[in-house]
């Protein structure tokens, strides 16, 4: 490897070709967040309310389905879960604490449902950007050659050389800055779960 080559290397690992690994080692390659991934997240682990057994029915219930929907999705502010929650309560009567446990065996899947597609493009994104450093450490050794060759390429072979490479380390850059986001996602998803149970459990 030429001087080049080594110094472009580094700082590609500065400028975060390390990304994908940034977390301590894992056994899954494709898991690229410093959170531990976590494939499904158990209703006992956000609920200590009534046995959900035999709430796995909940979409047959029209008013507690559309509930758990609306809790469910990130669109509808936490702050308003309080209200909504309240106001079927009220109206479940004496049926409050069963069919308050079938919203929360909805709200429980459908968070689930939402939190393994984010996990399954997490797990696409980081094995592009794995694809994409090898490609720019490719491209390195590319621009590192045609710069310490002997008889120098023509200068447009060499100028879409380093471009695409410059081009290629940009793409990278980003998608790597924006990795942190992206890895949030599932973390904020397990916090909506466990709000929404304890807000339904205060109203058992």
């Amino acid at each position: 490897m030429t001087h080049l080559t080594r110094t472009l290397a580094a700082a590609l690992v500065l400028a975060g070709v390390s990304t994908v690994a940034m977390a301590q080692p894992k056994p899954d390659p494709d898991w690229p967040c410093v959170q531990r991934k976590v494939p499904t997240l158990t209703l006992g682990s956000v609920w200590s309310g009534p046995d959900p057994a035999g709430a796995g029915e909940w979409g047959r219930d029209f008013q507690a389905a559309s509930l758990a929907q609306r809790l469910a999705s990130r669109r509808t502010p936490i702050d308003e879960t309080d209200a909504l929650i309240q106001a079927f309560a009220n109206e479940a009567g004496a049926e409050r604490a069963q069919r308050l446990t079938r919203v929360m065996a909805g709200v429980h899947e459908l968070i689930n449902a939402e939190r393994g597609k984010v996990l399954g493009g997490i797990e696409r994104y980081a094995r592009g950007q794995r694809r994409l450093a090898e490609r720019i450490r490719e491209e390195a050794d590319q621009v590192s050659a045609t710069r310490d060759a002997v008889e120098v390429k023509p200068v447009k072979e060499q100028a879409e050389v380093e471009q695409r490479f410059a081009w290629d380390r940009r793409i990278f850059e980003d998608r790597s800055q924006a990795l942190e986001y992206v890895c949030e996602t599932p973390v904020l998803l397990e916090q909506r779960l466990f709000e929404i149970a304890r807000r339904i459990q205060a109203r058992l």
